[in-house]
């Protein structure tokens, strides 16, 4: 072996090594919608006294955290997001309403002196005006005025929950006060102990959020002045013990230092996060051995090392994701599964290169003609994976919650892919390509000999482009049904682009739609949409709903269905939902933006816009699609989405990469004859790349229900389409363009080694002059 083969193996054995042993010795770090919990995304508002800013924030979220601390939810999560939103995680939470009530409070508690009857303004009707302040009824039924605060919550130490049944006032909240604050509380009590017994003016308000929650008499053994110690007090009320542990955990936490407000909200079953990393491992599963038998099957034993290789990626980018600490979510998991269809083009546009190498001169040895073949696919494998990367990046930044995660482990795939080709790939075959058995046995190897598919081209040669108008005048008619399409039937953005509340409940006893939809309505909901979610689910979609309000409809449909189980639940306010549609615009902008000027940049300006005209077709076609199919448009669509255009755009690379080559060697020949050339050249690429996505694909839209099913139908028509108008939209679209453009031919890429002036360093010596 040569130096450069041997560094290959060491190189890939060691990374394969680490990564086995990361992949049996850690465990994946698993999303809400993987094994069941509850997200908040939670907005800080601007309250009176100060302003929700980063450092604001940072504050709330502090106290955040001891609050959900003292509920014991098993490993919670807590970050800020932007400048004032915080998310919460909280896994195994399935009824959401007691930690939102306590997450939400402001809990600003405070004490106050009783002053005395209060002052009642009458309105026209004769009836009492509702007061600005808080304030207390007296026992007569009146009112009576509070002073202003004395003593903020923020001067408690600690409050702990006690039951006490010897004095028989049951549950009661023990704060114990800071030095400080202490001396406020004795001075409080000793002002009110001034009054005579009994007297209204004698007790002490205790104020939570604008509400009178206790106002106990200070003891008439307290005297004048003299105030209770700084010690500690009780809270008395007649509580529970569910309501005292929760109001001790208020006044512990300490008052959030601005309000907020709950603007998204996701609850997903246990049951769904396991069904979901099941479906997805069999697809995972049966769509890489499809995938390898067919790569097997069309290249041999290279095909056979390459699915070596490509088991190989799966463990290096399984161990990736869990040595980052990446959040493995359900859509995460399906980018996962994706790559690894994705992962076979490199090696297909190495094996195709390697097939012309050995195609044009017969006499190179199969050695020669593999490393050529790596050496000549080098370019369209560095832009094509770039495109896809950008996508990723876009989905990472401009995307939210469990699309972040696509795009990240999508990132990470395709990095791991470029290794799997390029290193572990490449060492495997170059090993194989120097014994003599395998070279001599041309039927074995894979590669010395042309494929069926090139074969079949270049006895026929179609000329597919003495026409353009005609490919593009299809292409404007698939965008024109897509386009009546999203008029005529509209497109069915998600809650999650819309704002409101979707539910998922699975009952005990079956239930159909009209039943549920009557019985929901019964309840009070009339505007709830109810449509089978499978498996005998219900579906239940409304506008605004709180978690009480969800908990009623729950227990209307348990009346019918028996025992129901929520799987699902999505709330998304009404704000965040104006911005998710409005971020989601922008990404497919910027994707767009990006896409045209890293192409201009590695390509003509015609092969850009010509690649991005395309991209906006595959764009435009899938959205109607969707929308004649009724299917739901959410962020799982875009994630489809993005990735349809970094798929898109890779292939129309490798097409023009091919004819910036070919236009580079002849720039007399007419640009329709290098572009029919170029497309014929790489069609087997392109099918055998869309083939291994496929079924991959296949796969999870068969088993991977529902959850699965709307991600894998976008990419399926998106893949389908995206390889239609990579070659019948984009190429036609740059021929037109180059027509009336006045750009010279491409200049030809001088090989390394070669001297300008040097016609013998220019000459290939293994070219005899074989054409095919």
């Amino acid at each position: 072996m040569t130096r450069a083969t041997t560094v290959r193996a060491v190189l890939a054995a060691a990374v394969l090594l680490v990564s086995v042993f990361i992949t049996l010795t850690m465990s994946p770090r698993l999303g809400l919608d993987l094994q069941g919990g509850t997200r908040m995304v939670l907005q800080a508002k601007d309250s009176d006294t100060a302003k929700a800013d980063r450092e604001s924030t940072d504050r709330t979220l502090e106290v955040l955290r001891q609050r959900i601390d003292s509920l014991g939810v098993s490993e919670p999560t807590l970050t800020r997001s932007g400048e004032d939103r915080i998310i919460v995680e909280l896994p195994d939470v399935q009824d959401p309403r007691q930690a939102a009530d306590v997450i939400g409070k402001t809990a600003q508690l405070s004490f106050h002196a009783v002053q005395g009857p209060g002052t009642e303004e009458k309105t026209e009707e004769g009836d009492a005006a509702p007061q600005d302040g808080p304030t207390l009824p007296d026992e007569q039924g009146g009112l009576l005025d509070l002073g202003p605060v004395q003593l903020s919550g923020a001067g408690v130490k600690d409050a702990t929950a006690s039951f006490d049944a010897q004095q028989g006032t049951g549950w009661s909240v023990a704060l114990d006060f800071h030095k400080d604050a202490g001396k406020k509380w004795t001075d409080l009590t000793g002002d009110a102990a001034c009054n005579p017994a009994q007297d209204e003016r004698r007790r002490v308000a205790i104020v939570l959020d604008g509400k009178v929650i206790s106002s106990p008499q200070v003891d008439p053994s307290v005297g004048c002045k003299v105030g209770l110690p700084s010690g500690s007090t009780q809270i008395t009320g007649s509580f529970s013990a569910d309501e005292a542990r929760d109001l001790a955990l208020l006044i512990k936490g300490g008052a959030l230092p601005v309000p907020v407000e709950i603007v998204e909200q996701r609850t997903v079953g246990p049951t769904l996060g396991a069904a979901a990393i099941d479906a997805s491992a069999q697809a995972a599963l049966i769509g890489a051995a499809a995938t390898a038998l067919f790569i097997t099957f069309m290249y041999r034993l290279f095909g056979a090392l390459a699915a070596l290789a490509l088991a190989a990626y799966g463990v290096i980018s399984y161990a990736a994701l869990v040595v980052l600490g990446v959040t493995l979510t359900l859509p995460g998991l399906a980018g996962f599964v994706l790559a690894i269809g994705m992962a076979v083009d490199a090696n297909v546009l190495v094996f195709e290169r390697a097939r012309e190498e050995s195609a044009e001169h017969p006499n190179r040895s199969l050695l020669s003609a593999l490393t050529a073949g790596f050496r000549n696919a080098w370019s369209a494998v560095a832009d094509s994976n770039v495109t896809t990367l950008i996508a990723a990046g876009l989905l990472f930044f401009l995307g939210s919650g469990p699309v972040k995660g696509f795009g990240v482990t999508l990132a990470i795939g395709v990095i791991a892919s470029m290794f799997s080709a390029l290193v572990i790939a490449r060492a495997l075959t170059e090993i194989a390509a120097r014994s003599r058995f395998v070279s001599d046995y041309r039927g074995i190897n894979g590669i010395a000999r042309p494929g069926r598919v090139r074969t079949w081209l270049n006895a026929r040669d179609p000329q597919l482009f003495r026409s353009p108008r005609r490919w593009l005048l299809v292409s404007t008619a698939l965008v024109a049904v897509a386009v009546l399409g999203i008029f005529v039937r509209g497109v069915n953005l998600g809650v999650e682009f819309t704002g409101g509340r979707l539910v998922e409940y699975s009952t005990s006893r079956p239930v159909d739609v009209d039943t549920a939809r009557t019985t929901i309505a019964a309840a009070g909901f009339d505007d709830a949409e109810v449509t089978t979610a499978g498996d005998g689910d219900l579906s239940v979609r409304t506008g605004k709903l709180d978690n009480d309000g969800e908990h009623a409809l729950r227990s209307a449909l348990a009346e019918e269905g028996g025992e129901t189980t929520k799987v699902r639940d999505e709330l998304i306010g009404p704000s965040l939902g104006d911005e998710l549609r409005r971020n989601a615009l922008i990404a497919l902008g910027v994707a767009v933006f990006v896409q045209l000027a890293y192409l201009a940049v590695r390509f003509r300006w015609t092969f850009a816009v010509a690649s991005v005209g395309a991209l906006v077709h595959d764009v435009i076609v899938l959205v109607g699609a969707f929308a004649w199919l009724g299917r739901t448009v959410d962020g799982i669509f875009l994630a489809a989405l993005l990735t349809v255009i970094g798929y898109s755009v890779n292939d129309s690379v490798v097409v023009f990469d091919r004819v910036r080559e070919l236009w580079a060697k002849r720039p007399r020949t007419p640009v329709a004859d290098v572009a029919n050339r170029a497309v014929l050249q790489t069609v087997p690429r392109t099918v055998n790349t869309g083939m291994g996505a496929l079924f991959i694909l296949v796969a999870l839209a068969v088993l991977g229900g529902d959850s699965l099913a709307d991600f894998a139908l976008a990419l399926l028509i998106g893949i389908c389409v995206g390889t239609y108008s990579s070659v019948m939209t984009a190429v036609p679209g740059a021929l037109l363009l180059e027509r009336s453009s006045k750009a010279p031919p491409p200049a030809r890429k001088r090989a390394p080694g070669r001297r300008a002036g040097n016609p013998r360093a220019q000459r290939d010596p293994h070219d005899n002059g074989a054409r095919v």
